[in-house]
């Protein structure tokens, strides 16, 4: 009989939708909750156990009470082992390296933990590489090479894990950023550790890849490029990152860098919005695009970093007015692998998948496929 290990950071992603750029710390937590953010790990983790229920009688799923994994096992429809105590509403990461250790002791031949780059570092701290895990992303950031690249993904993993399909192991990076210098637009990554995860090109992402300066000249080709093909009297939404800031800088507006920005007619309207400003934007019913580049090295397009141009506001602006920029360097990095989405609604990913238009230099566009 297998054992699984489950953990659940309650609080990871909270400060995502809202533009908050993380969830670390309580502060920010009550800030993300004042601005009407809504936790989703609980559901995530849901979501992720739902490929393992038909094999529910071939192994023992224990976790941590309430919050922390215990509900959303029930809500998946198992029967969990609940060990350790928590102080419901108020967990913390030491909780989470307290939950991995005792989990480690109870025998589990996997571990799941849902969160982000910090519930990363708390499970490496906790345990390092004497356990296997995978990680349900539910966070903002999500540098790090431990997580799946969705919910049920992490769910498919274990499954071809615990019983025989796919028994290898590597050593996958986990990464973290400072969170007040990333969100005062300074992005400098750290390695933290290591964890052992299964082998599965597939179904895990890789550790988000840093733009390097030889890329200046495709980003400013690209951003003469975009600011062209602009319609006056279009409201256009900038997501994160330096090819959406040269984007900006050719339109003579600031850009955060790790923020999500509107423009019209030239015009800044809204500086680092989250998805209510963003949604408040676009309720007269004014034509909108959004443009947003692929995360090097991931291949993401929605569900890391920019979390505020949820489901809704997708669906607001429209499929036909989504523009997707990117160097030809980090489409030759994927090696032929398609784009990713991760919305959190498993709906408006199934929309969103197909093939969408890529703008890669001046002129130059490419048809890349969304899966």
């Amino acid at each position: 009989m297998h054992k699984l290990g489950l953990i659940v950071n309650p609080v990871a992603g909270i400060g995502g939708s809202v533009g908050l750029k993380g969830s670390d710390g309580l502060e920010i937590q009550r800030r993300a909750r004042a601005l009407g953010a809504t936790p989703r790990a609980e559901e995530r983790a849901t979501l992720a156990l739902a490929p393992l229920l038909p094999h529910s009688q071939a192994f023992t799923l224990l976790t941590y009470p309430g919050e922390m994994g215990e509900n959303a096992a029930r809500n998946a429809g198992f029967d969990p082992v609940v060990l350790g105590s928590i102080t419901p509403g108020a967990t913390t990461a030491g909780d989470t390296r307290r939950a991995a250790q005792e989990l480690r002791a109870a025998g589990v031949d996997l571990l799941l933990f849902a969160g982000g780059d910090g519930s990363a570092r708390d499970v490496a701290a906790a345990i390092g590489l004497s356990l296997p895990v995978i990680g349900i992303p539910t966070g903002v950031k999500m540098h790090s090479a431990v997580f799946a690249i969705s919910p049920r993904a992490a769910g498919e993993m274990a499954v071809s894990f615990l019983f025989g399909r796919r028994r290898g192991l590597r050593e996958a990076e986990v990464m973290d950023l400072d969170e007040e210098s990333y969100r005062s637009g300074r992005v400098s990554p750290r390695l933290y550790g290591y964890l052992r995860v299964p082998v599965g090109e597939r179904l895990m992402q890789n550790k988000k890849a840093p733009t390097p300066a030889s890329e200046e000249v495709q980003m400013q080709a690209i951003a003469w490029d975009v600011v062209e093909q602009m319609q006056p009297g279009w409201r256009v939404i900038l997501g994160p990152g330096s090819t959406m800031r040269a984007i900006a800088e050719h339109l003579g507006v600031p850009k955060t860098l790790v923020g999500v920005d509107v423009v019209e007619n030239g015009q800044l309207i809204a500086a680092d919005a989250g998805e209510r400003e963003l949604l408040a934007c676009l309720a007269d019913g004014r034509p909108a695009q959004i443009i947003v580049s692929l995360i090097g090295g991931q291949g993401f397009l929605f569900g890391r970093g920019n979390q505020q141009i949820s489901p809704r506001v997708l669906r607001a602006v429209g499929r036909e007015n989504i523009l997707v920029v990117g160097a030809p360097s980090k489409l030759n990095a994927l090696a032929g692998r398609p784009l990713l989405v991760d919305t959190g609604d498993p709906k408006t990913d199934a929309w969103l998948r197909g093939y969408l238009p890529i703008v890669t230099g001046y002129h130059e566009r490419v048809i890349y496929r969304v899966a």
